[in-house]
C-alpha cells in the first residue's frame, strides 16, 4: 500500500500500523532540514547531522569491499564477517566521505545509533508528529552509510523508516513467512536480531527451495528522501541502501505496556521447556497456550471470582512484579 502525506490516513500511524500491513507515505517527512541538506549533497548532510553530535563514541561497522556491503556471516556461521570499532562518529563519517566515487570502497555503515543519546536536538530540529499513547516510549535511531545492506531479519517493535538521504530499498515479508525464509543462528548475529540465510541478490533455491513461496510473499518498496515506510513489528525486512551515502531515521515503539517483558524471553525458555517432548504432549501444550496467552485475555477470568484470579487477572506494575518474582523463584529452585 502507498499513500501520500497529505493523505488522511497518513495522520493516524498507531492505526496503519494495526492494520497488519506495510504502508509507504511519500513525502511524510519532506520538509525535514535534514532532507533538504541531502538534497545540496553528502557533504552537506553529514555537516548538518555533526552539527548536532556530542562527542560520544559510537559503533562503525566496515565490510571488505569484496562483500559488496552486505553485513553477514563467515562460512561457518559462527563468526560475522566484518568489523565492528568503537569509533568518534565525525571521524567515521570523514571515512564515508572519503571513499564516494569509489567503487572499491569498504561498506561502511553506522547502525541504529541512539539520536537522543549522541545527536541531542536532532529529533527536536526534525520532528514526526507521534500523537497518541503508544508513541510514549518511542525510540529515535539513526542509521548512516555507504552502499550497504542490512540482511533480511525482524524487529519486535513496530517501526516508521524514514529516508532522510540517499535512497532506500526495503523488501518486506510477513511473519508467517518464517519458515520460507530460513532463518540463522540466535547467536552471533549481525545486528542484534536473527537474519535470513538467503542471500536476496542471488537466492540459492537449491540449498533453500522454500524461499520461492516467501519471495510470492514480498513486497518491495523504494524510498527517496522524505519518503518512509510504516510496518508493523516482526515484519521480515531487508534494507539496501542504494546511494554512496545515504540517512535513514527510525522510530520503534511497542504498545505492550513498559512492564511487559521481552516475547524473546519466553521463546528462550519455550525451547527449553517445551520443544524436546513428545509431540502430543507439544500440541496439549499449544492448546493451554492458546487458551491462557493467545487468546482473549478476558476467556480465563470469565468464570471466576476477582479475589480468585491472581496472575490471571489484568496486570498491572504491582502484578508484574509479583509475576516476575514467582517465575524467578521457579527457575532458581
Amino acid at each position: 500500500m502507498e499513500i501520500s502525506a497529505g493523505d488522511p490516513a497518513a495522520a493516524d500511524l498507531e492505526a496503519l500500523v494495526a492494520a497488519g500491513q506495510p504502508v509507504v507515505i511519500r513525502g511524510l517527512v519532506a520538509d525535514w532540514p535534514v532532507v533538504a541538506a541531502g538534497r545540496s549533497g553528502a557533504k552537506a548532510a553529514a555537516d548538518y547531522v555533526l552539527q548536532f553530535y556530542n562527542g560520544r563514541p559510537g559503533t562503525g561497522y566496515t565490510a571488505r569491499p569484496e562483500l559488496r556491503g552486505r553485513y553477514y556471516y563467515d562460512e561457518t556461521l559462527t563468526s560475522l564477517d566484518f568489523d565492528r570499532e568503537r569509533v568518534q562518529l565525525d571521524d567515521y563519517l570523514a571515512r564515508i566521505l572519503g571513499s564516494l566515487g569509489d567503487p572499491a570502497a569498504p561498506g561502511f555503515y553506522v547502525g541504529s545509533t541512539d539520536l537522543d543519546q549522541y545527536f541531542p536536538g536532532f529529533s527536536d530540529a526534525n520532528p514526526l508528529a507521534l500523537p497518541g499513547p503508544a508513541f510514549d516510549r518511542v525510540l529515535r535511531s539513526i542509521w548512516i552509510g555507504n552502499r550497504t545492506t542490512a540482511t533480511t531479519h525482524y524487529d519486535m517493535s513496530n517501526n516508521i523508516a524514514c529516508v532522510a538521504a540517499g535512497r532506500r530499498r526495503f523488501t518486506l515479508f510477513p511473519p508467517d513467512q518464517v519458515a520460507n525464509l530460513y532463518p540463522g543462528p540466535l547467536e552471533p548475529t549481525p545486528g542484534g536480531q536473527v537474519v535470513s540465510l538467503v542471500n536476496l541478490a542471488d537466492p540459492d533455491l537449491t540449498a533453500f527451495p522454500n524461499f520461492a513461496h516467501a519471495a510470492q510473499a514480498a513486497q518491495i518498496a523504494e524510498l527517496g528522501p522524505g519518503d518512509a515506510v510504516v510496518y508493523p513489528a516482526l515484519w521480515w525486512h531487508q534494507v539496501e541502501a542504494l546511494d554512496d551515502f545515504n540517512i535513514l531515521v527510525n522510530y520503534w515503539w511497542n504498545a505492550a505496556p513498559a512492564f511487559a517483558d521481552t516475547p524473546m524471553n519466553t521463546l528462550l525458555h519455550a525451547m527449553l521447556s517445551l520443544r524436546d517432548r513428545p509431540q502430543a504432549e507439544k500440541d496439549a501444550w499449544a492448546a493451554m497456550f492458546d487458551y491462557y496467552v493467545f487468546g482473549p485475555a478476558t476467556r480465563p477470568v470469565a468464570h471466576l471470582p476477582r479475589a480468585a484470579q491472581g496472575p490471571l487477572a489484568p496486570l498491572d506494575d504491582m502484578g508484574a512484579r509479583r509475576l516476575r518474582a514467582e517465575l524467578l523463584r521457579r527457575l532458581n529452585r
